[in-house]
């Protein structure tokens, strides 16, 4: 046993410098995480979260309902590429909500939310396959970063709108549920002239029920 502990002192007194390094540089990184994490919270900024969204409006209402989040990193599958949309997200701006992605790498990011939700129809397009009685509606999914009005978090958001609303918007603004969804009404607004004007910014997606 006292060789052990021999051991073990040699071992710090020739090693001591190494290892203080090795702790200040953990507490380091331990710090600026943490600083990080209470920089995000005060600034309600979570762009490491891709929420999917849909929004629709029913019996004259604006109804918004998360359809699943998720790590950015579990859906992009690539840091560097996680890495890219997260800078990208926050050159958006109030009067535009739509994250700037080079049209060359559009599909790339779409796709992969695409993968992500049509995994959660997949019954659907089972039962479509086999002639079972479904449903089946286009969609459109694109990719935001709200910033205008009294947002409460900005996320990465997936947003899916039913293509048929999203080309016959009504004029006039529906019902909200809650006073900060007026923000919303302006980004389908938006979307709306964006779907005519660029609709590569845009996937189009059916999906069964």
């Amino acid at each position: 046993m006292q060789s052990v502990i021999d051991s073990l002192l040699r071992y710090l007194s020739e090693n001591w410098p190494e290892l203080i390094w090795i702790v200040l540089v953990a507490g380091g990184a331990s710090y600026l995480a943490g600083r990080r994490s209470r920089v995000a919270w005060r600034s309600r900024e979570f762009l490491d979260r891709l929420n999917v969204s849909l929004t629709s409006i029913r019996d004259g209402k604006l109804l918004i309902r998360t359809l699943l989040e998720m790590d950015i990193h579990d859906i992009f599958l690539n840091k560097a590429a996680s890495q890219r949309i997260v800078q990208l997200a926050k050159q958006t701006k109030a009067s535009n909500p739509l994250i700037p992605i080079p049209k060359d790498d559009l599909w790339y990011y779409l796709n992969a939310v695409l993968n992500e939700v049509s995994e959660r129809f997949a019954v659907g397009y089972l039962r479509q396959d086999a002639g079972l009685e479904t449903r089946t509606e286009s969609y459109l999914i694109c990719l935001t970063c709200e910033r205008a009005g009294s947002v409460r978090t900005q996320k990465i958001r997936a947003m899916i709108v039913r293509k048929q609303l999203l080309e016959n918007l009504p004029e006039e603004e529906p019902a909200l549920e809650a006073s900060h969804h007026a923000t919303r009404w302006q980004t389908l607004r938006f979307l709306a002239e964006q779907w005519k004007t660029a609709p590569h910014q845009f996937l189009v997606v059916e999906l069964a029920l």
